[in-house]
């Protein structure tokens, strides 16, 4: 991948540029130089008994645009950037207008956010102005992975479900945190630990029982003491340890898939879910006021 990004393509790629200026500009003189090839002004050659390509010169004002455009592409590479590495003297970027105008943004709405900065999210729950903000935000920034509603999907945690059944934004300063910062859950393949494949089957039988979830009952009480190798994360009584990012698996909220199968699949494989850090794409206010729009989903939630 350093052969791309190394001095030698800069180099090389400002090199065709301004040879490929240069050749237009040799190509325009040729052209511009008529060559007598025939008498009657034509090109010599005829086609179907009586039609000839007549040999005139390109016309000046033709010329003349040809000529603009190329001294046009000379001036706008020494301006802007499009020779390789050179910035150009003008020191435009693409990036540079970004933040500008990002900057530019945010300075014009920060006297908006900032009278919910230091508001509670119970009261900034009570604000209408800062829900419908907050529910932007939430559109903008958040449905793409937790849906419009929230509910979520397959490894996308739902964000309606009550303060209780929530493994790591049980509390505001969480959802605020775990947005700010992200947040990376990682459960190891357990499959060597648990036993052989018909020991999977039956602890994954055990975890369904655990819920009150449809399962094999004779299974289950196989995989009872195979749950052991679980147990150290998820508990003894399967109900989680929020510390360590274990999840219950007692309440029915099945983030990765219902049912033995799924079970299986991550007993023996395990799983690595990422919630990337947004700090980057909104401001501390922005994310004080999408913190305070997502917990208050959760409290909706619970009062259903």
């Amino acid at each position: 991948m350093s052969d791309f990004i190394n001095n030698g393509w800069s180099v090389f790629i400002a090199a065709v540029t301004i040879l490929g200026l240069v050749a237009c500009l040799a190509l325009l003189i040729l052209a511009s130089k008529r060559k007598v090839m025939a008498q009657d002004n034509t090109t010599g050659h005829v086609w179907d008994g009586d039609l000839r390509e007549l040999n005139n010169p390109l016309p000046r004002w033709w010329m003349g645009l040809f000529v603009l455009t190329v001294v046009f592409s000379g001036l706008y590479l020494v301006l802007y950037p499009g020779l390789g590495n050179a910035v150009g003297k003008l020191g435009w970027s693409s990036t540079g207008q970004y933040d500008a105008e990002q900057a530019k943004a945010q300075a014009a709405m920060a006297p908006l956010y900032a009278k919910f900065t230091s508001q509670a999210p119970e009261a900034l729950a009570k604000d209408a102005q800062a829900m419908a903000i907050g529910e932007r935000l939430y559109i903008n920034n958040c449905a793409q992975c937790h849906g419009s509603d929230a509910k979520g999907s397959k490894g996308f945690p739902n964000l309606t479900l009550p303060v209780a059944s929530r493994l790591a934004t049980d509390s505001f300063d969480a959802v605020k945190t775990t947005i700010t910062n992200g947040r990376q859950g990682v459960m190891p393949p357990m499959a060597a630990a648990v036993g052989s494949s018909e020991d999977v089957k039956n602890v994954a039988n055990y975890v369904l029982s655990l819920s009150g979830s449809p399962h094999n009952e004779l299974a289950a009480q196989l995989g009872k003491p195979k749950f052991a190798a679980c147990a150290a994360c998820h508990g003894g009584d399967g109900k989680g340890n929020k510390a360590l990012g274990a999840p219950n698996l007692t309440d029915k909220v099945w983030l990765h898939g219902w049912g033995e199968q799924a079970i299986v699949a991550m007993v023996n494989n395990g799983k690595t879910n990422v919630m990337p850090a947004q700090a980057s794409r909104m401001t501390p206010e922005q994310i004080h006021v999408l913190a305070a729009y997502v917990w208050n989903l959760a409290q909706a939630g619970a009062a259903q």
